[in-house]
């Protein structure tokens, strides 16, 4: 008999963002494959679950890849979680997805939390297009050009960083970019989160010299006349959703973003 890879999203922070399907999951298999075990069993004993766990983080995940592997082929259901959100994203979980994919054993998503998602509604920046680069190079040079191919990116960018190395990748930021509009959403669903909004050079005057936390950084993409029209006419839309007139609307967006009011007028009287 087969088994099965369960790629479990877990909470971010808040051990009450879990979905049924997830305890269901975490309760029905014979094995986890966690990050962190201790954390993993936070979260299991907060929800009264009692489960087999075997560790699997960035020194060992090549070598227990195989035997993981080995153990679904001989039919055991595996749940596999990392520290919190989504395992294989900036997180130990694409080898082991890509080996079960690569032996066609069977594979299932269990979908929750996301740092990345939350940080980006919570911006106020625009939603609709987006690219997550998750950590950049820690050597400053390997960051800068990271950086430089990224400079004419129309999309909202949205990097993970550590706190101790916000305010080195917010001047690169600051030096590579230029002072774009951004936010700095910090320990996301727990007690102290922090949504910070601005401007780069905004949020670096509001850093702590011991800042705490996993940090989001969500920043506005390579603005452009059209890209910044279009955006401009959105927002509008959306303040003439919540009861603004299409004349104050278009004024507020325009003002927001620095385009021209009529256009931004004329954008809700015509949408394409």
């Amino acid at each position: 008999m087969t088994g099965r890879l369960y790629v479990c999203a877990t909470p971010i922070g808040n051990l009450e963002d879990v979905s049924l399907r997830l305890l269901r999951t975490l309760k029905e298999v014979d094995l986890i494959a966690a990050e962190d075990t201790r954390r993993t069993r936070k979260l299991l004993t907060a929800h009264g679950i009692r489960a087999q766990m075997v560790s699997y983080h960035q020194g060992n995940e090549h070598k227990q890849t195989a035997y993981l592997a080995q153990k679904i082929r001989q039919g055991t259901r595996l749940a596999l979680v990392s520290d919190g959100g989504m395992p294989g994203i900036s997180d130990p979980g694409y080898l082991l997805i890509q080996a079960c994919i690569a032996e066609d054993l069977p594979l299932e998503v269990i979908p929750g939390p996301s740092a990345a998602l939350s940080a980006l509604v919570l911006s106020g920046l625009p939603t609709a297009r987006f690219v997550f680069e998750g950590f950049l190079p820690k050597p400053q040079g390997e960051k800068h050009t990271r950086l430089q191919a990224l400079a004419r990116e129309e999309r909202t960018l949205v990097f993970f960083e550590a706190p101790g190395r916000v305010r080195a990748t917010l001047e690169a930021i600051r030096e590579v970019l230029g002072d774009r509009r951004m936010a700095m959403a910090r320990e996301l669903t727990k007690v102290h989160e922090e949504v910070v909004r601005g401007t780069v050079e905004m949020v670096l005057g509001t850093l702590e010299e011991d800042l705490k936390g996993e940090v989001v950084l969500v920043l506005e993409g390579a603005v452009t006349a059209t890209a910044s029209l279009v955006d401009a006419v959105e927002m509008a839309q959306q303040l003439v959703d919540e009861g603004l007139t299409k004349s104050r609307a278009a004024a507020q967006a325009a003002s927001t973003l620095g385009v021209p009011r009529r256009s931004v007028y004329e954008g809700l009287l015509n949408p394409t």
